[in-house]
C-alpha cells in the first residue's frame, strides 16, 4: 500500500514538474515573440526614418517652384533693398548651409499632421521630423510615426512651446537609444574638441530655415525646464543663462566665446543618461538668425 502511494506521489511529482516545463517554456515562447515583435517594429520606424532622412537630402531633395521666365522689368523711380533670404544671410556669417529641402506638405498628408519642423545635425545621426501632439505631451515619448507602440519613438514639443520657435527656450526631447540613433549621439557633445567640428544645429520649418551655434552640453536634473520656469521674464532667464554658463564640472562643455543673452532664443536637446535615470543630458545652441 505504501508502494502505491509512493508510486503515485511520484507519478504527480513527475507530472507537475513536466506541467511546470511546459508552462514555462510556452512563457519563453511568449517573451521571445513580444521580444522579436518589438525589434521588429522598431527596425521598421527606423527604416521609414532613414527614408525620410533620404528624401531630404541633396540630389533627393524635394525641389522648390521651377523658375519662371524673367521679363525686363520696367524702371521703378524709387527701390526698396530686397530682403536677404535665409541662406544669404547665413552665408555672410559664415555659417555653411547644408543642400537640403523640406517638403512638410507631403510629410503632413503622408506620413503625420504632427510634423512642423525637422532638425538636422550635419556628419551625425540625428536627422528627424519634429513632432508635437495636439492634446498628449507625452504621447512621442512612446509612440512611432505610424502610431505604434514602442522604441524608438519620436523627436518631439511639448505644448509648452510655440511650434513657431521664437519661445525664449524651446526644447527637444529624444530617446538615448542604444544603437546611438534618435539622441543618444548628443552625448558625444561631452567631448569639446566634437562641438568645435559639429558646431550647428539647423532646424527647418515651413516658413524657412533656422541655425543654432551650440554653446553647452552638460548633465542637468530631471526637473521640468518649461514646466518650473517663466522664461519670459527676463530676470528669470538671465538666472537661467548663468547656471548654464558656470557649470565646470567633468563631462560638461561650455564655450565662453560664444555670446548668449537674455534677448536671445535657446533651443535646448534633451535625452537621457542610462546610468542616471534621474538626470537628463542636455545640448543648448543659440539662434543666430532671425527675428
Amino acid at each position: 500500500m505504501n508502494k502505491d502511494r509512493e508510486s503515485m506521489a511520484e507519478k504527480k511529482s513527475t507530472w507537475g514538474w513536466k506541467a511546470a516545463g511546459i508552462l514555462f517554456l510556452a512563457g519563453s515562447i511568449v517573451c521571445t515573440a513580444v521580444a522579436c515583435g518589438e525589434k521588429e517594429n522598431q527596425s521598421r520606424a527606423e527604416e521609414e526614418y532613414d527614408k525620410l532622412a533620404e528624401l531630404t537630402t541633396g540630389e533627393n531633395a524635394a525641389s522648390g517652384p521651377a523658375e519662371q521666365p524673367t521679363e525686363e522689368p520696367e524702371p521703378a523711380v524709387t527701390e526698396e533693398p530686397a530682403e536677404k533670404d535665409a541662406a544669404t544671410v547665413l552665408q555672410e556669417m559664415g555659417v555653411p548651409v547644408p543642400e537640403k529641402t523640406v517638403d512638410f506638405g507631403d510629410l503632413q498628408e503622408n506620413t503625420s499632421g504632427d510634423i512642423y519642423a525637422w532638425i538636422y545635425i550635419p556628419d551625425t545621426k540625428i536627422d528627424y521630423p519634429v513632432l508635437q501632439h495636439p492634446t498628449d505631451n507625452a504621447y512621442y515619448l512612446d509612440y512611432n510615426l505610424d502610431g505604434s507602440r514602442g522604441y524608438p519613438g519620436c523627436i518631439y514639443t511639448e505644448n509648452y512651446n510655440q511650434k513657431d520657435f521664437t519661445d525664449p527656450v524651446t526644447v527637444l526631447y529624444g530617446h538615448n537609444m542604444k544603437n546611438g540613433t534618435m539622441f543618444a549621439g548628443l552625448h558625444r557633445y561631452s567631448d569639446a574638441e566634437y562641438m568645435e567640428e559639429h558646431p550647428y544645429v539647423y532646424v527647418y520649418t515651413e516658413e524657412g530655415l533656422l541655425v543654432y551655434e551650440i554653446f553647452a552640453a552638460h548633465e542637468y536634473s530631471d526637473a521640468h525646464i518649461l514646466y518650473n520656469h517663466d522664461y519670459t521674464e527676463e530676470i528669470e532667464f538671465e538666472g537661467y543663462l548663468e547656471e548654464i554658463l558656470s557649470i565646470r564640472n567633468m563631462g560638461n562643455v561650455v564655450k565662453e566665446e560664444v555670446e548668449v543673452t537674455a534677448q536671445d532664443r535657446i533651443l535646448t536637446l534633451s535625452t537621457c543618461i542610462s546610468s542616471k535615470p534621474n538626470n537628463r543630458f542636455l545640448v543648448q545652441g543659440v539662434l543666430l538668425n532671425g527675428e
